[in-house]
This record gives C-alpha cells, sequence and structure tokens, in this order.
C-alpha cells in the first residue's frame, strides 16, 4: 500500500476528473443514555447529528483501490496487482483506509463482487470526540456501496456489517449502537435501541428543551483505550452472575457479591439501562436531565471512563442555569459531552461554558447546538 498527502483538499469532482459517480452520507450520533450497554444486550437512546459523511465512489479504470480522504488530505492506494475485494493483492491499509476496506472486504465475503474502487470521502463529522465518526463514515460506504453495485440490504443489515467491519478492521469490538444510528437516527428524535433484538422506536425530545455538545479538547482513540478491557470485564461480571448478558440482571442489588472492578462495572450497566427505560416513559426536561447527571456519575464511578476535563465540563453545565442535565457521551476516556438545556438557550450557554472551561487552560469547542432544529 502506499499513502501520500495532499496540501489542499481535493473535491470529488475533482478526485473523478469529470467521470460519473455514486455518492451517499450518513451522519454521526450523540448519545443521549445508554453508555456501554450496546454490548451487554442493553438499552440506548442515541441521536443522529447534523453533521454528515459523505463517501462518492465510482468503479475503477485501472486495478486495485484507490481511496482519498479529503478531511485528512490523505490517499491510500494498494492491490494494484489486479486485487478486488476478496484478492486485493496485500495487505488491508491502514488509516481511514481500513473502514472502507472492511465494509468491501465483508460485502465481498457475502458474495458480492466487488470490482477495484475509485473512493472519495468528505467529512464534517469531528474526529476523536465520541460522536461516531467511524460509524458515519462505515454507514455512508455502505451506501455507497448498495447504489452503485444494486446490492440488496436494508438498514438493520447494513449497520450489522458496518459493526463488524468495525471490528475486524479496526480492532475494535464494539456494540451496535453506533453504527444503527448511524443508519437509522435522524437528528431531530430520539432513537430508542434494544441491542438484543434490534428493535427500534422513534421518539421526541423532552418537552421544552434541546442539546448541546462541546468538545472537551482531550481526542479520544478506542483502541489505545481500555475499551476493549471494559467490555471483558462485563462478559465475566455476567458469567458469574450466570446469565447471559447483564442486561438480563433487572435488580441493581443483584451486583453487589462480585468482585472489584467487576461490581463496578456490573453496577453502571444494569442502572444506565434501568435509566433508559426510565426515560422513554415521557418524562419531563427536568427528569432527564437528571438522568443524565447520575449516568455521568455513574461513568466516572463505577465504570471509570471519564477524564478530569471532562468532569470539569460537566460540573460547569450542571452549575449553569437553564442546563437539566449533562453527561460524557461517547465511550469516554476523551471527547465530548451532551448537555439537554432549556428550549432557547442552548447556543448562549455553549459559548459561557466554553469560555469559562477554557480560561482555565483547557481548549473546548462547542460542536452542536442544536437550537437551529428543535
Amino acid at each position: 500500500m502506499t499513502q501520500t498527502y495532499t496540501q489542499a483538499p481535493i473535491s470529488a469532482a475533482e478526485f473523478f476528473a469529470g467521470r460519473s459517480y455514486t455518492q451517499a452520507s450518513a451522519p454521526g450520533r450523540v448519545n443521549l443514555l445508554g453508555e456501554h450497554t450496546d454490548y451487554n444486550d442493553g438499552f440506548m437512546l442515541p441521536i443522529a447529528t447534523p453533521q454528515r459523511t459523505t463517501v462518492s465512489m465510482a468503479i475503477g479504470d485501472e486495478p486495485g483501490f484507490r481511496f482519498y480522504s479529503a478531511t485528512l488530505g490523505s490517499e491510500a492506494r494498494f492491490g494494484g496487482g489486479g486485487g478486488d475485494s476478496n484478492n486485493p493483492g496485500e495487505d488491508a491499509p491502514t488509516g481511514f483506509a481500513r473502514y472502507i476496506f472492511g465494509c468491501i472486504r465483508l460485502l465481498g465475503e457475502r458474495g458480492v463482487a466487488v470490482p477495484g474502487l475509485r473512493v472519495h470521502v468528505d467529512s464534517n463529522v469531528p474526529l476523536g470526540t465520541g460522536l461516531s465518526s467511524s460509524a458515519a463514515l462505515e454507514v455512508a460506504t455502505l451506501r455507497a456501496l448498495r447504489s452503485l453495485l444494486a446490492v440488496e440490504l436494508d438498514d438493520v443489515a447494513l449497520a450489522l456489517l458496518a459493526q463488524q467491519a468495525e471490528i475486524q478492521y479496526a480492532g475494535v469490538n464494539c456494540g451496535v449502537m453506533d453504527q444503527m444510528a448511524s443508519s437509522l437516527a435522524d437528528a431531530e428524535n430520539m432513537l430508542f435501541l434494544d441491542a438484543r433484538t434490534l428493535a427500534t422506536r422513534i421518539l421526541p425530545l423532552p418537552a421544552a428543551a434541546e442539546i448541546i455538545v462541546i468538545d472537551s479538547g482531550v481526542a479520544r482513540t478506542l483502541e489505545a483505550s481500555k475499551y476493549n478491557e471494559r467490555r471483558a470485564e462485563c462478559e465475566r461480571a455476567a458469567s458469574m452472575l450466570g446469565v447471559p448478558a447483564l442486561r438480563d440482571v433487572v435488580d441493581v442489588d443483584a451486583v453487589e457479591a462480585l468482585p472489584e472492578p467487576l461490581r463496578q462495572r456490573a453496577r453502571h450497566v444494569v442502572s444506565e439501562d434501568l435509566r433508559v427505560l426510565d426515560a422513554i416513559g415521557g418524562v419531563s426536561a427536568a427528569h432527564f436531565g437528571q438522568l443524565m447527571s447520575a449516568s455521568h456519575a455513574s461513568l466516572r464511578d463505577d465504570y471509570e471512563v471519564s477524564i478530569g476535563a471532562l468532569d470539569s465540563l460537566v460540573a460547569l453545565l450542571c452549575a449553569t442555569d437553564g442546563v437539566h442535565g449533562a453527561r460524557l457521551t461517547g465511550a469516554g476516556f476523551g471527547g465530548a459531552c451532551v448537555a439537554l438545556c432549556r428550549k432557547g438557550a442552548a447556543a448562549d450557554i455553549g459559548a459561557s461554558v466554553v469560555k469559562r472551561f477554557n480560561a482555565g487552560g483547557g481548549s473546548a469547542g462547542l460542536l452542536l447546538p442544536y437550537s437551529a432544529i428543535h
């Protein structure tokens, strides 16, 4: 594989040089409640971001694959010896290209003949913030492939393929929430998701409320985090409790006999599932916010995936008039916080909190004032 970089982004039109191409996009996601529950067969409440990743794609006029990210200014070429999805001619690529190649390879394993391709990626989903930029790339890639090659693939099956691309080719043993949210959610409503049955339900945000998301300024990388370790700890806890998954434990007190840290991990997952089930009952914005703040405390203390910057942002948000509650969003270890605010106040609240946080030496940035939507 060869990898090169460009000084300035190349547009899709320039990349394909007048040739026709297929284009598809997918959003990132913000998780409001239900963190680290998806790989425990549990429940969650994500919402899609307005920001999207766009993948443009055409069948190549020469052997092999050529992937270009305008966001990163990076191009990867490989499989030049006549490679296709089942025989790329060399090892799988690295960096952003591995997500695309994973999707292509998995389609090939399903019997889809994928020829050499030219792929252009452009995205405004922030990287390293916990908004699932990788899931957006995977879902957009599979949507483009579905269109280009006329593949029969419904949105749920597409999300499951995207999940496997992340597991097998990016080395992140993730649950299904990110890909399901990117494939099925919209930016105006919450998506209630049952990870075991894959049942979904579209629900409105609490009345008179809107969302802001603030980047802590600390990037996260799941491969370098303890994400896979947490998943293994949950599996051990479920085994010791004699259940298929922690979702099957409905009483928080049932985990108290476990040794540490399994007791802490299981207590977070069981209580987090209960918070989601409480939230979908049509609760007030104030109650929903309380659930979000309790979720953050659980992620900080029991699951131990928060960091100082996230804790400081959550504390600032929760101390601000007009904020109902706040929490880290995404797997933790860096990334962003989400807050539920009084409708019409989110943008001002976000700007104020970012200013105060950065005055103390931080580098936060306001990512999503949803006020334009809600």
